[in-house]
């Protein structure tokens, strides 16, 4: 079975790569891998006290390695937009944009915004910025966009009559789930959107299997992950292949090899039947521009 590392990444010097929820889990050991491959890696997180640790890490593990830390805040449109603003005027390039950072399964809240939380960090924030940093991938030559999606994305079918769970009794999973299937088809109608402009951004999405991170904090999660998870360094690797792989192709999906889909080193997978109907991925992109107030310029 090929196992695909980090030994298969090619140099990145002169690459800069943006990496949200950066501070931690597979979004870090992401970071820390662009960064020993000579990438210049922005660490786009919420909190700058986590940013710099996560930073200081990496730095130690890599010395001399280029790493800048940016505030980020997924679940509030004006950060997003606050960020966008930074990054367009720091930086001349972007060649790699990575939406990695998420909330999983947590009790029901909403952004300032207004959405249900998972749906608004998870996808929402993540569509808002990739269209306000849309015109840095378009200029840089041999750009890529990765969304991070989850095998929960199984549990997802978008109810698009109560988005937010207004009405309907709030189900923490299957918020989850609907989240992380708009991950994936956001990513196949950008896809199909680069494909019709003759863009030449590629995006990709990734899943990280069962991987120890952040995000499972309960005792029950924490012992499944004694018996059953692989490291956030193995949950890192699909994402990294998705961002780096040079045979890639725009809408190719990668994820574990083995068990279920659960552990492994990454190869080309398949998302299920629901997150390839394009009709509802239409409806999703709609949405998601009248939500976040803007429309997305290829």
């Amino acid at each position: 079975m090929e196992k695909w590392t980090t030994e298969n990444i090619p140099d990145q010097s002169g690459r800069t790569a943006l990496i949200t929820g950066a501070n931690s889990g597979i979004g870090f050991e992401a970071a820390k891998v662009l960064a020993a491959k000579g990438a210049n890696v922005i660490l786009a997180v919420r909190n700058d006290q986590k940013g710099q640790a996560a930073k200081a890490a990496i730095l130690k593990h890599v010395p001399g390695a280029s790493v800048d830390v940016e505030i980020l805040d997924l679940a509030s449109l004006q950060s997003v937009d606050n960020f966008s603003k930074v990054v367009r005027e720091k930086y001349d390039q972007l060649d790699l944009l990575i939406n990695n950072a998420g909330i999983m399964v947590p009790p029901y809240s909403k952004t300032e915004d207004g959405f249900e939380s998972q749906m608004g960090t998870n996808h929402l924030g993540h569509f808002a910025l990739t269209a306000k940093l849309f015109p840095l991938l378009e200029k840089t030559k041999g750009s890529r966009i990765v969304n991070v999606s989850s095998n929960a994305h199984n549990m997802g079918n978008i109810n698009f009559d109560d988005l937010h769970w207004d009405t309907r009794k709030y189900s923490p999973w299957k918020a989850y789930g609907d989240s992380k299937i708009a991950n994936l088809h956001f990513t196949y109608e950008l896809n199909r959107r680069l494909s019709a402009a003759g863009s030449k951004v590629m995006v990709t999405a990734a899943h990280p299997g069962y991987s120890a991170t952040g995000l499972q904090k309960s005792v029950v999660w924490k012992l499944l992950n004694l018996i059953m998870a692989q490291s956030s360094f193995m949950g890192a690797l699909p994402t990294l292949r998705a961002a780096t792989d040079a045979d890639a192709r725009g809408g190719d999906y990668f994820g574990p090899t083995g068990m279920a889909g659960w552990r492994g080193y990454p190869k080309r997978v398949h998302s299920n039947e629901r997150s390839h109907d394009e009709a509802i991925a239409k409806q999703l992109w709609t949405v998601s521009e009248a939500l976040t107030h803007g429309t997305f310029t290829i």
